[in-house]
């Protein structure tokens, strides 16, 4: 008996079955395995794609295609994404990611408890149209409750859902300010100045009513609280 306890405290193999949770060196493999997905997280399951699409739909509006420069652009994009998502990801933490590297829970236990403030959070912001639509090519009953509903359904629909509304938001920027270009053409016309670049007066006539309409702000804040 003295003998098989020595073999089973120094043998990793009976250690790692006993712990359950797995070791610090399976767990942060896993870890890594997690963080080189991470650009398809990112772009998957996040706000990300709705605020970078938002983002770049105003650059376009405003006529400067490399102001704010790509860097700024992402930088903002991820800072938005985090604030966003710190909701979602404080529960995931609490209630999987926390109790895992704890060795409380299993990594099944994990990835199940994971999947509820995901699917949470994709259904919460999800058309219902887009979710039908996946539900109709999948050829699979809709559920009575949200809480059922699959990752493989929930995903592409949030996915398609952002487009669309990052695509509305889009274009709810882009009027206002083509308007103003198309004012200035008008009046470029009118006065025969056909060799004055429309652009160059307005470019700053654009930014001006963009700053004295406080833009950003306005921007920023309807980004945020368009996410349910």
């Amino acid at each position: 008996m003295h003998h098989a306890a020595a073999t089973a405290a120094s043998d990793p193999t009976f250690q790692l079955l006993v712990n359950g949770g797995g070791s610090s060196s399976v767990k942060l493999f896993l870890l890594l395995t997690a963080l080189s997905f991470g650009s398809a997280i990112l772009l998957s399951i996040t706000a990300f794609t709705r605020i970078i699409i938002v983002l770049s739909f105003l650059r376009q509006a405003l006529g400067t295609p490399q102001l704010p420069p790509n860097q700024i652009i992402l930088g903002l994009a991820m800072a938005l994404t985090g604030f966003v998502m710190a909701p979602t990801a404080t529960k995931v933490y609490d209630r999987a990611l926390g109790p895992y590297i704890n060795d409380q829970i299993s990594q099944t236990d994990a990835l199940e408890r994971a999947s509820g403030p995901v699917r949470e959070f994709l259904v919460r912001n999800t058309r219902s149209e887009d979710l039908r639509l996946f539900y109709e090519i999948s050829r699979q009953e809709r559920p009575s409750r949200a809480e059922t509903i699959p990752l493989t359904i929930a995903i592409p629909a949030f996915m398609i859902s952002e487009l669309n509304t990052a695509f509305r938001m889009g274009l709810f920027l882009y009027v206002p300010l083509l308007l103003i270009d198309l004012l200035v053409s008008a009046v470029l016309m009118s006065l025969g100045m056909m060799m004055v670049p429309p652009t160059m007066i307005a470019l700053p006539l654009k930014i001006g009513v963009f700053l004295l309409a406080d833009g950003w702000h306005l921007l920023i804040s309807s980004l945020v609280r368009s996410f349910n």
